[in-house]
């Protein structure tokens, strides 16, 4: 079945080595020129059967007969029906093998071919390059080569291929731009590749768009094909990637996406059309799924190639090493920004304070957000929280105060990080009573509910004063409020009685802390074997050293408690037995136990000798 549209002057279509041409010179004779691989034919569809006979010799060409029906359909297809054509510039030709010499087909071959033309059986080929020109001559075998050529290299493309009347590339480009807008992705990608068989090259813009809405309705391999068509002759640009780059990294992830970026940068065409946004492409990649090292190593390829990173370019990379604990790294990519004359974000800056306050960097943490009150920009209370804890690390009290109070005049309400932060300053700067008046106005204000960090630090400073019974009321509250107190809360506890002397209240903590079903560890032995000795509690030592498995350090601190309290004889004991179990003593052991090995008795002589002395001295 043949739909010509009535402004056509000549179609040719190519299939297979077959091609097929139709010229209306003569308003009364419609000629039909078939070129097969090994000889040329004319068909007439005119009843004067010798004028056409006279014709086709003059020609050169022989003459075929066709079947009523055939030369029935034909004429009926020249009248154009509105039905059969697309805006009137494009036709369609779908055709059959029906074109046969009388004097070789059967009249059993005639009616099969009859049969098929009324049940409108589709063509038996596949992939067959139409082209419509209204200026070609007569045969053209040449143009049907070159354009059977072009559909070879596209075989993997099945879509349906359009006669184009427009020959004018911009306007055809603005249709498919038009046509990706309204997100109608089959008509769009069936015109780009007609445009593509017919030699016509769609503009840039309009293949990124195209692009684009293949990818917003999820159809990854045909914008693959395309992006493969437009990499093949040249024709692709920095946006193009990018969309490729983003679409792969989300649906097959970022080791895909790293494949393709590698690929493309071995080609010397596409690797000078990467621009910085192809680039951010990639680290915003690498990003999602936490590869810093990639991320690093992409960063570093920018800035060999030349190019200059954007402010979404640092924005990216201080996000990412904050967020994967390589905060140097995130402070280098800060150091670059600013050195690049560019202003980082409230967030870039926020997420610098908390990298410079967990390296330890509070002077440079204090200068950001110096910087970010001159720019009005208002930190938010995580910020706020981060430098007071990296002053209240370096003992930097009134400055963290400082920062406290310019927070609750930014309208943040101070939590238990913030309370934390502040008994932590004071603790390390030795102000321990301080701390624990603090967290007891927090308490009775009752600004921040009982936390157990805040709880924790407070025994920290009961430790370091030796305040047990403030430590065992702070305990009983914990446990009355049901937190979930751990052994390291226990384990502070115990070290108050130590600091106290209080070995008899450390060994009931123990037992209470038993009871709660609370396992002890390496420190909470340590600190009882260290209050036992002082308490001359040597059984309740003997006890501790055989608990759990046998360890150097709970054996090297009883022996060092001994030799300072002058009991060298369970010195010896406990060191014969640590060497016995093939336990290592430290270097503090040996010398203590090799100056109680090498001390000389004194002599029986001179004790005798100077017996009489001292008892005659006493009687005196």
């Amino acid at each position: 079945m043949v739909e010509i549209l009535s402004n056509l002057l000549a179609i040719t279509t190519t299939s297979h080595g077959y091609s097929c041409s139709y010229h209306s010179h003569n308003p009364g004779i419609h000629e039909y020129r078939t070129h097969y691989p090994y000889f040329s034919c004319c068909i007439y569809l005119s009843s004067d059967t010798k004028s056409n006979r006279r014709r086709a010799k003059s020609n050169g060409l022989k003459m075929m007969t066709l079947p009523y029906l055939w030369r029935k359909s034909i004429k009926s297809s020249q009248v154009c029906d509105s039905s059969f054509a697309f805006q009137r510039k494009v036709a369609i030709v779908e055709y059959g093998l029906a074109c046969e010499e009388e004097n070789i087909l059967s009249r059993r071959e005639k009616e099969e071919t009859d049969l098929n033309l009324l049940k409108l059986k589709p063509p038996p080929w596949d992939n067959s390059s139409i082209q419509l020109d209204s200026d070609s001559e007569t045969g053209g075998a040449n143009q049907s080569s070159t354009i059977s050529e072009r559909a070879g290299t596209r075989n993997d493309n099945r879509h349906r291929v359009h006669f184009l009347e427009e020959r004018n590339e911009e306007r055809l480009s603005e249709r498919i731009l038009n046509l990706s807008r309204m997100n109608k992705s089959r008509s769009a990608m069936e015109l780009y590749w007609s445009m593509e068989y017919s030699g016509l090259k769609p503009t840039l813009h309009a293949c990124n768009s195209l692009i684009s809405c293949l990818l917003r309705n999820k159809m990854l391999d045909d914008a693959l094909s395309i992006f493969k068509a437009m990499k093949a002759s040249d024709n692709i640009t920095g946006h193009t990637c990018s969309l490729v780059l983003k679409a792969i990294g989300n649906a097959q992830g970022c080791d895909a996406a790293l494949d393709i970026f590698e690929e493309l940068g071995r080609n010397g065409n596409c690797k000078k059309v990467f621009d910085a946004v192809v680039y951010n492409t990639m680290i915003s990649i690498c990003g999602k799924g936490d590869d810093w090292v990639e991320t690093l190593r992409i960063w570093r390829s920018m800035k060999e190639n030349g190019l200059t990173g954007t402010a979404v370019t640092y924005s990216l990379l201080v996000s990412i090493f904050v967020r994967c604990g390589q905060n140097e790294l995130a402070i280098d990519a800060y150091h670059e920004m600013l050195q690049g004359r560019l202003n980082p974000a409230n967030d870039e800056m926020q997420a610098i304070i908390g990298a410079c306050g967990k390296e330890g960097k509070w002077d440079l943490a204090l200068n950001v957000f110096e910087n970010m009150l001159k720019r009005g920009l208002k930190p938010n209370l995580v910020t706020c929280n981060a430098l007071i804890n990296a002053l209240g690390k370096d003992g930097k009290v009134k400055l963290a105060f400082r920062i406290y109070s310019l927070l609750k005049s930014f309208g943040h309400s101070p939590d238990s990080y913030t309370w934390n932060a502040l008994i932590g300053a004071l603790n390390r700067a030795n102000r321990h009573a301080d701390a624990l008046h603090l967290f007891e106005s927090i308490q009775k204000e009752k600004m921040s509910p009982l936390d157990l960090n805040i709880c924790n630090t407070c025994l920290m400073s009961c430790q370091r004063l030796g305040w047990w019974d403030r430590a065992l009321q702070l305990l009983w509250q914990m446990e009355a409020s049901g937190l979930p107190v751990s052994t390291p809360s226990y384990n502070l506890v115990i070290g108050a009685c130590e600091v106290a002397r209080k070995p008899n209240v450390a060994l009931e903590v123990y037992e209470h802390m038993l009871d709660r079903k609370c396992a002890s560890d390496t420190f909470t032995l340590l600190a009882l074997i260290r209050v036992c000795i002082w308490g001359s509690l040597w059984y309740e030592v003997e006890q501790m050293l055989n608990q759990g498995t046998p360890d150097a350090s709970l054996y090297n601190t009883a022996i060092q408690g001994m030799c300072l309290r002058g009991k060298s004889n369970l010195a010896k004991k406990l060191y014969a037995r640590m060497r016995r179990i093939s336990l290592k003593p430290d270097g503090k052991t040996r010398a203590l136990m090799l100056q109680i090995f090498t001390e000389r008795p004194v002599p029986l002589r001179k004790r005798w000798f100077s017996y009489p002395r001292e008892a005659a001295r006493m009687s005196i």
